[in-house]
């Protein structure tokens, strides 16, 4: 399931990411037929390498923790097997033009988004239908096929239900008639604001909604679900309902806890967990459980997946023109278009890609999984010893193809967590030093995460990047075209608001030598010399003299300004003045700066 939650943001990630603006040199039907056959040697692979391990797993008397470790590297490489497809789909069919064509498809993201994965649905659902006997001879689950493959996908689906709220939501405000709701969520501290209430409100009340798209059902009432009952009471932990969980016509051994706060908290298990393990076991399982809610676990989700949308906030500003600013996408990007459009938003998917797999497969696998030794370690403090803990863990490993040392990217192997929990034997304090770990950690992670949201968003670095991609493209048009002098000018204003002072000095001479008469470049170049504190009393002499060619070639508020400057840097201050005058008396516009200039000369010594 965590696998897949990465899985699903890489799809949607790639599809968004896409330029569906161009018609495909080719038909809708070529397209499908090309999607068919994707699917159809995707599918080949599948019953090949399923087909291959079903033999050994079936040829091995026992099955080995090393057949297990087989089975979900398999399942891995063909779930990023089906990633690639899909990217093809997107980037070389564009299947986004074609679902553009379908009314008020182009209008609504929640609609597109789920088309898209509706087509990488339909790949998972391809290697679960070929994994099915693999999984029955490993785990011993008398499960059909058709119940293995809609288990998985009723498993996997509530996984999109915050994507699903959420595009919802944004998709209801591009159709309101109010401006000012989409401008208050435009910055990125409006959308991560909305983001973080919506996800708040989402995960207290989705469990509901979730255990009944489950088919989740009260527990019977028997001796061990009274003693688990008693249990829960004694230790004063507030749910609303135990539940049996049928994932997998209930026989894959699991429980859960879902839900913040107490009114809305649900735990699951499962009949296998309920059948194989005692009751002092159970107690421990759900203990283990408990110290999920106990630590707000589920709370540091919440605030993981934040941190990742208000970094790829900046990130994605960042990206798009480190890559923008290569030579050759500039000349794409300059060409406004083309198939090779869909080439540059493929290499600026890359960098984007592999952000994602770092922060989730590495950050917030490292938390996921210390956050579950923490829950074992709490599991063994509320049963007073961590037997009952061991034991459960040993069992559910022994049942579940003997996967005890089969680690993952969000959980410790069983051997490292029954290792750790051991250590409380001889050493009580390994569980007060893990919390303080975590908790350490953690703060590590809100210094840096902050600083660097807060520094991508808040501070210019994004506005940093975007005046060097353009500062490439002006550039090189510049080279290109010689004789463009709009291009020389826009490539001066930026490298003077830049602070690339000299740069601009010399582009706007540039611009000079070639038309004498270009006020934009008068103006300019005389207020860079005017204003420049290196200026040598050269500099200043000469913007005076550029400042009157400009005003007497258009006499404009502006212009006028920058001669009062002129004439007050070189000590004329009376003229100064008289000029600064003439230009509050012809401007409408932005009166107070050019009253502030008054003041200032005025006040200054004579």
């Amino acid at each position: 399931m965590f696998n897949n939650i990465i899985y699903f943001i890489i799809v949607l990630l790639i599809f968004s990411v896409n330029y569906a603006e161009l018609a495909p040199p080719f038909s809708p039907l070529t397209c499908g037929v090309v999607i068919v056959l994707c699917w159809s040697g995707f599918a080949a692979i599948c019953r090949l390498q399923f087909g291959k391990l079903f033999r050994i797993i079936k040829a091995t008397r026992s099955v080995e923790g090393n057949l297990t470790q087989s089975y979900y590297s398999t399942i891995t490489r063909l779930s990023i097997f089906a990633i690639v497809l899909f990217a093809v789909n997107v980037y070389l069919l564009n299947i986004k033009y074609w679902l553009n064509q379908i009314p008020l498809f182009r209008q609504s993201a929640l609609l597109q988004g789920l088309s898209a994965l509706a087509i990488f649905f339909f790949y998972l659902c391809t290697i679960w239908f070929f994994s099915h006997g693999c999984y029955r001879l490993l785990f011993g689950a008398q499960i059909t096929r058709r119940g293995y493959v809609i288990g998985q996908f009723r498993f996997n689906f509530p996984i999109l239900f915050p994507w699903i709220g959420l595009s919802l939501i944004y998709d209801l405000m591009g159709l309101s008639k109010w401006p000012q709701l989409n401008q208050a969520f435009d910055s990125p501290g409006g959308q991560l604001l909305f983001f973080g209430l919506f996800l708040g409100i989402l995960m207290t009340f989705m469990p509901r909604w979730v255990q009944y798209w489950w088919g989740c059902s009260p527990l019977e009432d028997n001796e061990k679900t009274r003693a688990l009952r008693r249990f829960l009471a004694e230790q004063k932990f507030r749910y609303r309902q135990m539940l049996r969980w049928p994932v997998f016509e209930g026989r894959m051994l699991t429980a859960g806890i879902m839900g913040i706060i107490g009114r809305y908290r649900y735990i699951l298990l499962t009949d296998a967990l309920l059948e194989i393990l005692t009751v002092e076991e159970l107690k421990a399982v759900l203990a283990h459980e408990m110290g999920h809610a106990r630590y707000r676990h589920l709370l540091f989700y919440i605030i993981f997946f934040a941190g990742f949308v208000a970094l790829s906030f900046g990130l994605f500003d960042i990206f798009f023109y480190l890559v923008a600013s290569q030579s050759y996408f500039l000349k794409v990007l300059s060409g406004q278009g083309g198939p090779q459009m869909n080439l540059f938003y493929l290499a600026l998917s890359i960098p984007m890609l592999i952000s994602l797999v770092v922060y989730f497969r590495y950050i917030m696998g490292f938390f996921m999984r210390n956050f579950e030794r923490q829950a074992d370690l709490y599991s063994a403090k509320v049963m007073g010893t961590p037997r009952y803990t061991i034991d459960s863990l040993e069992k559910i490993a022994l049942w579940s193809g003997k996967s005890r040392d089969v680690p993952s990217w969000h959980h410790f192997s069983i051997r490292e967590r029954v290792d750790c929990l051991k250590k409380m034997f001889g050493d009580p304090c390994v569980f007060k030093r893990h919390n303080r770990f975590v908790l350490r950690a953690f703060l590590i992670y809100i210094l840096c995460i902050g600083a660097l949201s807060y520094e991508l968003n808040f501070t210019g670095a994004t506005d940093r990047f975007s005046y060097g991609f353009l500062t490439k493209i002006l550039e090189q048009r510049a080279s290109t075209e010689p004789g463009n002098l709009a291009v020389r000018e826009a490539l001066a204003m930026l490298y003077h608001t830049m602070g690339r002072i000299e740069e601009a000095a010399q582009t706007y001479r540039k611009i000079i030598t070639i038309d004498p008469k270009n006020t934009v470049a008068l103006n300019n170049l005389a207020w860079i010399l005017a204003t420049n504190v290196h200026a040598s009393h050269q500099d200043r002499q000469q913007a005076l003299e550029l400042a009157k060619r400009a005003v007497a070639l258009e006499k404009n508020p502006i212009y006028l300004d920058t001669l009062a400057e002129a004439y007050f840097v070189n000590g004329n201050r009376n003229k100064a003045i008289e000029v600064i005058k003439n230009a509050i008396r012809l401007t409408k516009k932005n009166r107070d700066y050019y009253l502030g200039q008054l003041k200032k000369f005025q006040s200054s010594t004579p």
